[in-house]
């Protein structure tokens, strides 16, 4: 099947026609994260958004080399360019070392994107890793003469820049709005206009973290970074660079004018963006003070949580939503996606148990190509999953009977389903509760209706009535087919 996909991109604001720069593969820049705290639900969103795009891309027969940087040095608190790293706060609030925090923090958040399923990328630099090649990106942006040097530091000239070329052009903001709206703030004495931004940035006595330099001892800014690492991996020029919404500006802004200054050419052919979850519609975060962690949602330890929701009901809330719209958490929400995802999963075990016939009364070469269609359509994975949704009516129709399939529909209807279900959607069936019991469970009830039959077959209608009724009081809803039986445990 030939695939035509259409992606949103934020560049121009449209969806395009994805054809990637060399035939068959596809270079992959996204922005990981700051490594200074638990992994939370913010993050969790551009994870499960850029798998998405990752798993679908490799599916349809691209060779992706997908970089997700790791964020553990300049990255300063409120976004700024003067005051203290973030990683270098928490390891003074801690007491610890920063590559302590960010070896702590770095666990964690991988620990998270393994529960939520989220593939490891090709390639996780670290920023700490490249300070020399961030250094050289300084240089030929210095040479390229949209930088200056400052007292030790070294700033980008973005009013110089905005002379030469378009700046404000990702994220919609004008040049002149942006002057007439900067005014000179404390601390950035050192910068010819508040606009400006950090390349380098000189150690100040207390800053623990630091390097050497033609222009001090220092560190590289926030922004450089991700110029840096795609360039080393991915080419001067690449097909896609991902991440939140929040980041449009000033980051991916700078980035933008970044490579230009140094390459002399646009590096990112594709920006794609995924929107922000929020909370009671404000925007989720560490910084807002109302970020839920992940392990807070896994163990439902959160007055804003009823209850503990699992690592794939997560996956499965965000999926439901299209990764360019803004999704809202509630409990409510949770709840009705932990609902679906387990009717979901029951419609996929019930496929090998389903009966076969000479012909289909059903269309499974539809209910296939709708599936794709949706994905090929900017990953809208909610009308994927709405397909899905349908395909698990149908088989419900050919368990009761209302229904038929032919046995070659019936293995396309099986192959179609674990291909979007675990490979596309990445979603995978839940552990099993400690011990085994849940997968004790199901022979138990297996071993009982399988008693219940032969009892069928004895004519011991009371015996047979006694386990179906017993089974039923406990919460079991039972269904007899003309090849044996199916269960589910109702909550």
């Amino acid at each position: 099947m030939e695939h035509k996909i259409q992606l949103y991109n934020t560049l121009t604001r449209s969806k395009e026609v994805f054809e990637p720069l060399v035939p068959g593969k596809v270079g992959l820049y996204v922005c990981g994260p700051t490594v200074y705290g638990p992994a939370h639900l913010g993050h969790a969103r551009p994870a499960i958004t850029f798998d998405l795009l990752f798993r679908y891309f490799q599916h349809i027969g691209y060779k992706v080399r997908y970089v997700r940087n790791i964020t553990d040095v300049g990255h300063l608190v409120a976004d700024a360019d003067d005051g203290e790293d973030k990683i270098a706060q928490k390891a003074r609030l801690e007491e610890l070392e920063p590559m302590e925090v960010v070896q702590i923090y770095t666990n964690e958040f991988h620990k998270a994107m393994e529960m939520l399923n989220v593939l490891p990328p090709s390639i996780e630099p670290r920023a700490s890793g490249h300070i020399i090649e961030q250094i050289e990106e300084v240089r030929k942006i210095l040479a390229a003469g949209y930088a200056y040097e400052s007292q030790g530091s070294v700033y980008f000239d973005v009013e110089k820049f905005a002379k030469d070329h378009s700046y404000g052009k990702l994220s919609g903001r004008k040049i002149e709005d942006l002057i007439s709206n900067t005014r000179d703030l404390d601390g950035q004495h050192e910068k010819r206009s508040g606009l400006d931004f950090a390349l380098w940035k000189k150690a100040q006595p207390e800053h623990i973290m630091r390097w050497p330099s033609p222009w001090s001892d220092g560190f590289p800014g926030w922004h450089l970074e991700c110029t840096a690492m795609s360039t080393k991996y991915l080419g001067e020029v690449f097909d896609i660079h991902g991440g939140g919404m929040d980041l449009t500006f000033p980051h991916h802004e700078a980035e933008i004018a970044q490579a230009r200054a140094a390459h002399g050419k646009d590096a990112v052919r594709y920006w794609m963006h995924n929107n922000m979850i929020t909370l009671n519609g404000q925007k989720m975060g560490k910084s807002l003070g109302n970020a839920i962690s992940l392990s807070q949602f896994l163990s439902g330890d959160h007055p804003l949580l009823e209850q503990a929701y699992s690592a794939m009901t997560i996956r499965f809330f965000m999926l439901q939503s299209h990764y360019r719209s803004t999704l809202d958490f509630s409990n409510e929400a949770l709840q009705a996606a932990e609902k679906g995802l387990e009717r979901l999963m029951k419609a996929v075990e019930k496929i090998d148990s389903l009966p076969v016939s000479a012909s289909s009364t059903v269309n499974v070469a539809e209910l296939r190509a709708n599936c794709y269609a949706a994905m090929d359509d900017d990953l809208n994975s909610p009308i994927a999953i709405a397909h899905l949704f349908e395909g698990v009516r149908m088989i419900n129709a050919i368990t009761d009977g209302k229904e038929q399939i032919s046995a070659s529909d019936k293995e396309e209807l099986k192959q179609l389903f674990c291909t979007f279900v675990f490979d596309i959607l990445g979603l995978k069936a839940e552990q099993a509760a400690p011990g085994g019991q849940s997968e004790t469970l199901k022979e138990v009830v297996d071993l009982l209706l399988k008693l219940r039959l032969e009892a069928k077959q004895n004519k011991d209608w009371g015996t047979s009535d006694r386990i179906r009724n017993e089974l039923t009081a406990l919460g079991f809803e039972i269904k007899d087919t003309k090849d044996g039986f199916t269960w589910e445990l109702k909550k």
